[in-house]
Formats: structure tokens, C-alpha cells, sequence
């Protein structure tokens, strides 16, 4: 499947500029974070952590880099 296009220095399928990745700390988080990174995005910040009572959720967020930070 091709990515659809994208305005020049959008991400691609019309995804946002910022994004919040959550959910349990698992393989499938890390794959969704490493997925994100390969696109294109950035981290942003720390991740963060906490307890349901269950299991341990986490949260990362990324950005889109804009063109003047690109470059750095």
C-alpha cells in the first residue's frame, strides 16, 4: 500500500503534526514508537508511566519536525 500524498513537509496520510501514542507497556507500544520514528517524527519530551491496577500504561508523544528544525 502506498502512502497517499502530502502536502510538502506534512506527515504522511494525513496524519497530525503531534501525536500522543498510549497503551500497555509492551512489544506492540515499542513497534508503534519505532513505526512513528521511521515515518519521519520525533520524540517529544519524556515518556510517562502509571499503574491501572492492572498493568503499566504508557504514553510517549512525537512531533512532525518543521522544516527549520530539520536540519538539527
Amino acid at each position: 500500500m502506498r502512502a497517499k500524498r502530502r502536502a510538502k513537509g506534512a506527515p504522511p496520510d494525513g496524519l497530525p503534526t503531534y501525536r500522543l501514542l498510549t497503551g500497555p507497556d509492551d512489544a506492540a507500544f515499542c513497534r508503534r514508537v519505532s513505526e512513528a520514528l521511521a515515518l519521519g517524527y520525533r520524540l517529544y519530551g519524556s515518556p510517562a508511566a502509571t499503574f491501572n491496577g492492572r498493568e503499566v500504561i504508557v504514553a510517549q508523544a512525537v512531533v512532525w519536525p518543521s522544516r527549520s528544525s530539520r536540519g538539527s
